[in-house]
This record gives C-alpha cells, sequence and structure tokens, in this order.
C-alpha cells in the first residue's frame, strides 16, 4: 500500500470554504441577518465556479472526467463496497453523484434566493423585478426553501458516505485525507500542480478575499443595495407630517390599504380614544395622500404582507393583524410595558426607520440593550 497525495492544497481549501460558507448560510438565514446571507450566498457562487473550473483543468481526481460515474460503475462499487481494498482512488461513483448534485444545487439555490431578495425585499441585482405582479409570485420562495432542504439531504448523504468509508475502509484514510490530502492506496499516484493552476487557484483566492474585504467596507453594494430610499414627508405633504406626527409615530401610508385609511379618516372623532378631528379641508388632504400611497400602491414587502394579512377586513391598527402577530410573536409581552416603549403602537422605537417610509430589517433596534 502506498501514501498517495491526491487532494492538492487548493481542493481542500475550496472544501474547507464551502463547508464554512454553507454552515453561514443556513445560519444567517433570518430577516434580521438577510443582507449577509445575501453575501454568504454570492460567497459560495464564488466557491462553486472555482470548482467547476477546477473539475475541467485542474488536478488528477478532482477532474469531472476522472469521476466514476454510471451504471456499471455504481453497480461494481455496490457489488464490492463491503471488500476492504478498493479501486477508486478519489471519488468513488455514490460519492461522484453527490459531489455533482451539490454543485448544482448549490448554484441554483443561490439564484433563486438572489431572485427571492430581489423580489420580495426589493435588494440586490434582481430588485427591478420588485414590483406587484412577481410579489403575487411565491414560486421563488417555496423554490429556495426546496433547493435548501435537498442541499440539506445531499449534506446529509455526504456525511454518511464519508463516515460509512471510514468504518469500511479504515486503511484508506478517506477521512483524514480531506484535511491532509494523502490517501493510502494500492497505486502510487501522487498529483503534483502545474503552474497554471497554482495561479489559477491562487488568483481565485485573492479574488475571494477581496470580494469579503469589499463587502465589510461597502455594507451597502450593488449585491445588497436596496431599491427604496428615504421619503422625507414633510416634503411630500406637510399638512400629514403635522397633524398625525404631533400626537405618534408617523406611519407611513404604505402599512394600509385603502379601506383602512377611509375608516381611520372617517372617525377621527374617536381615534384610537382620542378626538383627532381635522376641519373638512384638511381631512380631504390628508385622506387623498394616504390613499395614493396606501399599501396597494406599494411593492415594499411589508405593504404586500399588511395588505395579504388584512385582505377585506375593517381592521385600522397594524398590531391587530395577524402578519403583525405572527413577526412579533417571539418577543416578551412585558416589552410593550416598558417606558422607552409603552405599547404595541410606538413602532418607532424598534423600527428607527418607519417615519422615513423604510421598515428595513436591518434597522430594527431594541431599545432595551
Amino acid at each position: 500500500m502506498n501514501k498517495s497525495y491526491i487532494w492538492s492544497l487548493p481542493t481542500r481549501v475550496f472544501h474547507a470554504l464551502f463547508a464554512l460558507f454553507i454552515i453561514l448560510a443556513f445560519l444567517s438565514a433570518e430577516d434580521e441577518w438577510l443582507n449577509y446571507h445575501a453575501i454568504i450566498g454570492y460567497g459560495v457562487l464564488i466557491l462553486v465556479f472555482f470548482r467547476i473550473c477546477w473539475g475541467f483543468f485542474g488536478p488528477k481526481y478532482s477532474l469531472f472526467k476522472d469521476f466514476p460515474t454510471g451504471k456499471k460503475n455504481v453497480k461494481d462499487f455496490l457489488n464490492h463496497i463491503f471488500e476492504e481494498k478498493q479501486k477508486y482512488i478519489g471519488h468513488n461513483p455514490l460519492a461522484s453523484y453527490v459531489m455533482i448534485s451539490m454543485l448544482i444545487v448549490a448554484i441554483l439555490a443561490v439564484l433563486s434566493g438572489a431572485l427571492l431578495f430581489g423580489i420580495q425585499e426589493g435588494k440586490g441585482v434582481f430588485s427591478f423585478l420588485n414590483d406587484s405582479f412577481f410579489k403575487k409570485m411565491e414560486l421563488f420562495e417555496e423554490l429556495h426553501e426546496i433547493l435548501s432542504n435537498l442541499f440539506i439531504a445531499l449534506i446529509i448523504a455526504h456525511l454518511c458516505g464519508i463516515f460509512a468509508d471510514k468504518f469500511l475502509h479504515k486503511k484508506q484514510e478517506t477521512l483524514n485525507s480531506i484535511v491532509t490530502g494523502y490517501k493510502i492506496t494500492s497505486e502510487n499516484e501522487s498529483i503534483k500542480l502545474n503552474i497554471y493552476q497554482k495561479m489559477f487557484s491562487l488568483l481565485m483566492f485573492i479574488f475571494f478575499v477581496g470580494f469579503l474585504i469589499f463587502n465589510i467596507y461597502n455594507p451597502k453594494n450593488l449585491l445588497v443595495a436596496s431599491k427604496y430610499e428615504a421619503i422625507d414627508y414633510k416634503t411630500q405633504n406637510e399638512l400629514f407630517v403635522k397633524e398625525c406626527a404631533s400626537c405618534h409615530t408617523l406611519y407611513p401610508p404604505s402599512v394600509l390599504p385603502k379601506k383602512s385609511w377611509e375608516l381611520i379618516m372617517a372617525d377621527l372623532e374617536n381615534h384610537f380614544g382620542d378626538d383627532a378631528s381635522l376641519d373638512v379641508e384638511s381631512n380631504k388632504n390628508i385622506l387623498a395622500f394616504l390613499l395614493k400611497n396606501s399599501a396597494e400602491n406599494s411593492t415594499m414587502e411589508s405593504s404586500f404582507k399588511f395588505l395579504q394579512s388584512i385582505k377585506n377586513q375593517d381592521i385600522i391598527a397594524i398590531s391587530k393583524t395577524t402578519y403583525w402577530e405572527k413577526t412579533h410573536k417571539d418577543l416578551p409581552k412585558e416589552i410593550f410595558n416598558n417606558e422607552k416603549i409603552k405599547s404595541k403602537a410606538n413602532c418607532k422605537a424598534c423600527h428607527i426607520d418607519i417615519e422615513k417610509g423604510l421598515i428595513e430589517d436591518e434597522n430594527i433596534k431594541n431599545p432595551l440593550n
């Protein structure tokens, strides 16, 4: 038996970074971490690009043409799976299929995620798709979830294969080879990188590190930038700001549908326990502004969710909607009795950009911290 060097340093570095970034992708799949989740996803895409290129002009055993695929190889492998001596030095047939599947699913998951990020959040390179037509399509959200679950299944299959190989073929030291690059084989066929392979892998590594540094110093770059800009409501309608913001949070018109605003403005004498009556002209002015900028006329995710939640119900408080309850269900009820927050209606206590017409997940702050 020989100790053969079969996994080059670039291959092992790719494997380590790929595993790390996949873990980070799953850990960051929360609303408040979506910008980081998107950057991590693009990082995965860069790594996959390297591995695909490596599969065409990398060293032996990393090349796709050396993957022992095909029905005959699979059948042969399964028939001799319990034998200590194995003829497959690099990937075995099953591992080859899992590896190829992981690369394909990773690409599709990143693409569907980028589309979802653009459609729902109005962010990133596909933010131009953030309009009412695409928002009614839940295809990309479901597809991204299916692909993510499929990727988990492939990871489990990959890990099962590694540990099965460790127990069935101990002498090959397959698990150790992921770290060391060396595997015990029946033939002495160690690989050696040529100058072009070394240069390509070095340039890709520099590019990858540069990508991460760029995103650290430019957190609002094209990949995660929002299509929405802060709104100066005072410039748009000074009367709206004067009458509404003087008593409570200046709620953006986009958080409620037209029917809700009509109900509110028609009963200002009983405005959540207060008399907020206005003269006829002022009422008409503000109502027209609210209707023009209501949830029906917005492509923001929050507007779409509130609209779906309210439907045709006579709801005038966003805290009474199922969407609000769902997004705030994990918060302790006592938090709204705190003197810094006081009530569910004080949205600006946590959503620091709400009075600018934005409800960005990354701008949510806990005033109690």
